[in-house]
């Protein structure tokens, strides 16, 4: 068979509520030169997504199915890519939906640019109020010190993109995703792929939405995780990609010392409410800020959902820092924690 232009891959782990959803919104993807195919690398589902994949393959021959044994995501996708056959390989997730022209558009975007890895912000999709505010929060820049992938109308050079659609040189160039990183493993590819000359893309053309967590609680988790994993990223590669991955971890940080630094030294409690102040100012300003450009009754929670991401990341990067480098456990002393949460098809851009 001639190979088709664009791979698109998909890792999933028992998705039998949305998986053919998706996959029938990829496969009625407007057609690029060349033509795509589809590879799921299932993570040994046992919900039965396993035969819903097998009838979709026996409808349209432009999937396949590959399986991944060890049920973690930078598992599946590079049990995805090794089965590839395209130009260019698009990253996608399961949970997520994709606007019909996403791979014309990608490779469109691509060959314009000249870029190495290109996309578009994720977009958030809400239905319950607490769904609403904490998308109307995932697009503020408060919430992830300006992160660009969470301005969809941001085009220009980036350091990461949402899911990301990459030349298949790339990974003959600098390897595959790392699997040991649970998660930001994509994070920590597009910062290999920058520190060694590359070029990564993002254009509002590109889109694709997605449903955010539903309670506070989930949310947290979601966050903590990606501090916690965040810290393995930058101890890999001894640097961070950015000042605002440290910002979370050193403010909970420093919310935690100052009162024990007070019971000596008294000026430490004073810095711990200035430094407790400050925050509370900038939050209910952001707050505000967001519940005026989206919807006022959304105000209420706003400051909880823009605490949630801030004091969940940062405990999480703690936790990583006591983990990783003080007591130097490799990432397998965390799977048997995280692995359940992990092997499922969250999307898979971190920050």
């Amino acid at each position: 068979m001639p190979s088709p232009t664009v791979s698109i891959v998909i890792p999933c782990r028992n998705e039998k509520d949305h998986i053919e959803t998706c996959l029938r919104s990829l496969l009625a993807q407007e057609q690029p030169r060349g033509d795509f195919e589809v590879i799921v690398a299932d993570g040994m589902s046992t919900d039965g997504t396993r035969e819903i994949l097998q009838r979709l393959a026996v409808e349209d021959s432009r999937l396949r199915i590959v399986d991944n044994p060890h049920q973690i995501t930078p598992c599946g996708m590079n049990a995805g890519i090794r089965e590839a056959r395209g130009r260019y390989l698009a990253i996608m997730g399961a949970h997520n939906h994709y606007a019909p022209d996403y791979v014309c558009r990608s490779v469109e975007v691509l060959e314009e640019t000249g870029a190495d890895n290109v996309g578009g912000a994720m977009i958030c999709e809400a239905e319950s109020y607490t769904q609403q505010a904490i998308a109307a929060a995932y697009h503020s820049p408060f919430s992830a010190g300006g992160a660009r992938w969470h301005n969809p109308e941001y085009e220009g050079a980036a350091d990461t993109v949402f899911g990301g659609v990459y030349r298949r040189e790339v990974f003959e160039r600098i390897g595959f995703f790392d699997e040991e990183l649970v998660r930001n493993q994509d994070d920590e590819f597009n910062l290999r792929l920058t520190r060694t000359g590359g070029k990564i893309w993002q254009s509002p053309r590109i889109r694709s939405w997605y449903k955010p967590r539903g309670s506070l609680l989930s949310l947290f988790r979601q966050y903590k995780q990606y501090g916690y994993w965040k810290v393995r990223v930058i101890q890999k590669h001894k640097l961070p990609a950015s000042v605002r991955h440290l910002v979370p971890g050193l403010f909970v940080l420093a919310l935690t010392v100052l009162p024990l630094l007070g019971v000596w030294w008294s000026f430490a409690l004073w810095c711990w409410f200035a430094l407790l102040s400050v925050y509370i100012v900038s939050n209910t300003a952001a707050s505000v800020l967001t519940a005026t450009r989206t919807d006022w009754k959304l105000l209420p929670l706003l400051p909880l959902v823009f605490a949630c991401y801030h004091f969940a990341y940062g405990y999480g990067f703690l936790r990583g820092m006591w983990d990783f480098v003080l007591w130097r456990r490799g990432p397998t002393h965390t799977y048997s924690a995280l692995t359940r949460v992990a092997a499922s098809s969250a999307p898979v851009k971190n920050d």
